[in-house]
């Protein structure tokens, strides 16, 4: 069953960019609400306990490397059926084949840095939302 929350970040490259308040603008107008919020520069290790999940992957290395080479914007965000609703939002993984209008059509560089992550499941958006916020952050 869908729920209503998701987690984002935006990544180090739409963050150096200037992008951030214009990607969470777009987040706002396509009908989420932000329910927690913070800007932070992810360690080494923090990046790789974040992203666990693929460890063994020949991509790991650099994607720990790449996620703490500047900071992030985390975010859980909520609308009806929301880890759906912003994958459509953000578009596929490789902006060139994302959809015209969305998030990492307008503002990603490559597969690599595509400005934004969007969780791929309930489960992980809860995992991932409680890997940056408390209880007590989450509004």
């Amino acid at each position: 069953m869908a729920t209503n929350r998701t987690f984002t970040m935006i990544k180090p490259d739409a963050v150096q960019d200037g992008n951030t308040g214009a990607i969470l603008a777009d987040i706002e107008k396509g009908g989420f609400r932000i329910v927690a919020l913070k800007k932070v520069l992810l360690t080494p290790e923090r990046a790789g306990q974040f992203y666990e999940v693929h460890k063994e992957r020949p991509f790991y290395n650099d994607l720990v490397k790449y996620m703490s080479s500047g900071p992030i914007v985390a975010a859980i965000l909520e609308k009806d059926n929301a880890v759906t609703a912003f994958r459509e939002l953000i578009g596929a993984t490789n902006p060139a084949q994302a959809a015209e209008g969305t998030i990492r059509k307008k503002y990603a560089k490559s597969i690599e840095a595509n400005a934004v992550h969007g969780s791929d499941s309930d489960e992980n958006a809860e995992i991932e939302g409680s890997f940056f916020f408390g209880a007590d952050e989450r509004f």
